[in-house]
């Protein structure tokens, strides 16, 4: 998009286009999402950037209207498969805050050199800067939803010190950490750590969460996941094992929506209920549940290509939205598509981490690669795991793509529909389609998201 095409995206409060680009208005020195409902600044006196990083590191603050750091992520770190996009996969999932720009840059195979200036050219801001404005927004998420300590809330959400935290919560938002607490005190939840951090996990445009929730109820795994309540008011919960923890999240089904002020529905949001053993793993959870439930995905886009293709109209008319869910564990994903669901709980039973505190029918997190590798290294199962264990096999969200099916299909007796479900779902690529399945190319490149129409219409099986 060139800048008067974003400007009348701005002038038209235009929701589909939240948090694809952001802009900023010299005059208040304030930055917005592209729905903003405040009154539309003149030309002249707005910038673009790339990211909410970008127009904070030029000094503009966050809009207290709109919230520009909440909206969803770009829908391009889920279509890219190059440096840039893997680099905002991976400082999503926290690994800038875990293991420096360093450990970054050793996972995408570049000098931390060479992703700082690809990150900057493109993005106007490099990886410290993004992963900043990330722990700037799971701060405030913590300082309003939770009654955590000030000093507490700034070591989970990733900083330094508490002077860095302070000073960065006062150029982002313009109020201290308390100011910001206060101003929500009156309204916000009562939440603890032991009740659980509440949160709304925004999304863009339609969400056809009844199809999410029968994929996930269809494949959900005793101990480690459940699915209750009736169609419409279902409640998913699982387990998740984390870089500093473990943790149980609750998502509702029941969607909530809102509007622009020119009437358009930009998007809404799902439900959600977070308990973690250590609220630094909050980043991290959080952009493994939007992965799971494909919450970053732009369906305007999708739509707009199935829509024309004569086999594929009729179920996109019926099923405006419908996303590709992803995974919350990749390498759990990997090993439940080559064993199956009944195998899969039985590795559960046996090999899983208990949890301290079970919570109902959730008992367990799902056996780590290692534990399986050395228990039953024998036949597939073995050769899958010991490859994950031992990064022969990668699919954390840097991974290469092609490079991680490229090891998969050397490992014995994965075939092409594991290989396939792995890149699907592990990996979060848009364009897979499973073998034998007449593909046209009008379906590229979101033959993933086509394969999920078929399914939910009932003409593939799960």
């Amino acid at each position: 998009m060139d800048e008067d095409t974003r400007y009348e995206a701005v002038r038209s409060r235009d929701g589909r286009f939240d948090g694809e680009f952001f802009f900023a208005v010299e005059t208040t020195g304030i930055y917005c999402r592209p729905s903003c409902p405040a009154v539309t600044p003149k030309r002249h006196n707005v910038r673009f950037f790339a990211t909410a990083a970008a127009a904070q590191g030029s000094g503009f603050r966050a809009c207290r209207r709109c919230r520009p750091d909440a909206v969803p992520g770009s829908a391009d770190w889920n279509v890219r498969a190059d440096v840039v996009g893997r680099a905002m996969r991976l400082i999503g999932d926290g690994v800038v805050d875990r293991e420096g720009v360093a450990g970054l840059a050793a996972r995408l195979g570049y000098s931390a050199r060479q992703v700082q200036r690809q990150l900057t050219t493109e993005l106007g801001a490099g990886p410290v800067a993004l992963a900043r404005a990330q722990r700037a927004h799971t701060a405030r998420v913590l300082l309003q939803t939770t009654d955590l300590p000030v000093t507490q809330i700034a070591f989970a959400s990733g900083f330094a010190s508490v002077r860095q935290f302070n000073d960065t919560m006062r150029e982002v938002y313009a109020s201290t950490p308390s100011e910001l607490r206060a101003a929500t005190r009156t309204t916000r939840r009562a939440a603890t750590p032991t009740a659980g951090i509440p949160l709304r996990l925004a999304h863009r445009g339609p969400y056809q969460t009844g199809a999410a929730f029968d994929l996930l109820e269809a494949e959900a795994v005793t101990g480690v996941e459940e699915v209750s309540g009736a169609r419409g008011r279902r409640m998913y919960r699982r387990t998740l094992r984390l870089p500093h923890g473990t943790g149980i999240v609750a998502v509702d089904e029941r969607p909530g929506t809102a509007r622009s002020a020119s009437g358009a529905n930009p998007g809404g949001w799902l439900d959600a209920r977070l308990h973690l053993t250590d609220p630094r793993d909050l980043t991290t959870a959080v952009q493994r549940l939007r992965r799971l439930f494909d919450l970053d995905a732009d369906p305007y886009a999708v739509d707009e290509r199935l829509g024309t293709d004569e086999r594929l109209a009729p179920l996109v008319a019926a099923r405006p939205g419908l996303r590709s869910p992803g995974t919350a564990d990749p390498e759990e994903l990997a090993v439940r598509a080559l064993v199956g669901r009944a195998e899969s709980e039985r590795l559960v039973r046996r090999y899983g981490k208990a949890l301290d505190a079970p919570c109902g029918s959730l008992t367990h997190v799902f056996p780590e690669p290692a534990v399986l590798a050395e228990a039953e290294p024998e036949g597939p199962l073995g050769a899958l795991t010991a490859a994950l264990a031992d990064g022969a096999v990668r699919l954390d969200p840097g991974a290469d793509r092609d490079d991680a099916q490229q090891a998969l299909y050397a490992l014995p007796g994965l075939d092409g529909r594991v290989v396939a479900a792995i890149r699907t779902r592990a990996l979060g690529d848009p364009d897979v389609a499973p073998p034998g399945l007449d593909v046209p190319d009008s379906w590229r490149p979101w033959r993933s998201y086509a394969v999920q129409h078929l399914r939910a219409a009932g003409k593939l099986e799960y």
